[in-house]
């Protein structure tokens, strides 16, 4: 979701910087936020306190990231081709499911005001915080894919459709746990990073993705005919 189909990396980059400021640290950089990006949120304020060597603890960089980050969720929005896409896929009856490292009260905040899009997901939506995913179990680890299939699989079986294999499901991510998540389920991965990620990893994305996908700028990009779709 984040960065992949929304706008909300920015945000969370403004609201990391904000918090750093009150430390007399900061900005965020791209040079540590490529790892953070996919991350479950516990994992990812460890990795911040000790990048910027923060004093506080990582009870309290949540509680005060939350805050900051309240205040910006409103601003939200998908990001280009993103909407187009989940209603092409949803009315040419594509299942789909949504699989975030976000937990249950930063999705609600990110996307109450953008239902028109999130219907199109059913209650095939998998949060960082779901009890499907086993504890220590999130991105880059595969659980939470198999947790969106296995959510579309009950509705297929249960209308008496066969079910999909996790070979023939296409994952969209933007973040390096994301992408190493995907390739664990052994899906295909379509991998959309932050330009400025590129300038990072200055050809690495290559050796990361391997054979198990392919890299684009932008879902306007991604060629639907390529997968049947």
């Amino acid at each position: 979701m984040d960065g992949t189909i929304l706008n909300t990396e920015d945000l969370y980059t403004e609201a990391a910087t904000q918090l750093l400021a009150l430390y007399g640290k900061g900005p965020l950089t791209w040079d540590i936020k490529i790892k953070l990006q996919g991350r479950p949120g516990p994992e990812a304020t460890k990795i911040m306190i000790q990048e910027y060597d923060l004093t506080i603890t990582p009870e309290e960089f949540i509680e005060q990231s939350m805050k900051i980050q309240a205040n910006l969720w409103h601003h939200s929005k998908f990001l280009p081709g993103a909407l187009e896409l989940l209603e092409y896929l949803y009315s040419n009856n594509i299942p789909m499911a949504l699989g975030t490292s976000s937990n249950t009260t930063n999705f609600d905040r990110k996307t109450h005001h953008l239902k028109h899009g999130f219907k199109y997901f059913d209650k095939h939506i998998v949060t960082g915080d779901d009890k499907r995913i086993p504890p220590g179990k999130g991105k880059p680890n595969p659980d939470i894919w198999f947790a969106c299939l296995n959510s579309i699989n009950i509705d297929r079986l249960a209308s008496g459709l066969d079910e999909i294999q996790i070979e023939e499901c296409l994952i969209f991510e933007d973040g390096i746990p994301g992408v190493v998540s995907g390739i664990a389920a052994n899906a295909h991965v379509i991998w959309i990073p932050d330009i400025k990620a590129l300038e990072v990893l200055k050809g690495k994305e290559h050796e990361i993705i391997g054979n198990n996908g392919e890299i684009i700028t932008s879902l306007i990009n991604f060629q639907k005919e390529k997968y049947f779709l």
